[in-house]
């Protein structure tokens, strides 16, 4: 294994980065769309709601993934400064959902989207001397980021 890493402390691993993303899945899911959110005028490229999680879903496996693919380079002792640029996007995804949805202000959740946007980006740049392909799965996410980040701001403008 050219990791470094015993085979059952890295499936261990995995399973803990899962559960990790899975968390901040959780937390975000508490704080759902709801009568104020079907209220909102919406721009015509607005997903329906059914999307959202199967994407997140998906995103989720494959952030856990990457973070477990550079963990797996030498553990936080060697990867500090890319695995805690992780953990940071990861706490500022689970916030934005209380930010918008929780207290429905999507101007806040907007200015709280860039951070994240910015997190995740700089995950990218620190994962891919480490580990190539851990940064090249956080590419969909920051892609679907950049989608939200759009239709975030355009569903605060249009709801001023």
């Amino acid at each position: 294994m050219p990791s470094g890493q015993p085979a059952g402390k890295s499936i261990v691993a995995l399973v803990a980065w899962i559960v990790l993303c899975f968390s901040a899945a959780a937390f975000g899911s508490q704080f759902m769309p709801g009568e104020w959110y079907a209220a909102l005028k919406k721009p015509t490229w607005n997903p329906p709601n059914w999307i959202f999680g199967p994407v997140w879903s998906a995103l989720y496996t494959m952030m856990a993934v990457a973070a477990w693919l550079v963990w797996r380079r030498g553990g936080f002792r060697v990867n500090r400064l890319p695995l805690s640029l992780f953990l940071i996007q990861l706490f500022l995804n689970a916030l934005w959902s209380w930010l918008f949805f929780g207290l429905k202000n999507p101007a806040l959740a907007f200015g709280e989207i860039v951070l994240l946007w910015l997190g995740i980006s700089g995950t990218i740049v620190a994962f891919w001397p480490r580990e190539r392909t851990a940064a090249w799965l956080l590419v969909p996410y920051l892609a679907w980021v950049s989608f939200a980040s759009g239709l975030n701001f355009t569903l605060w403008q249009l709801n001023r």
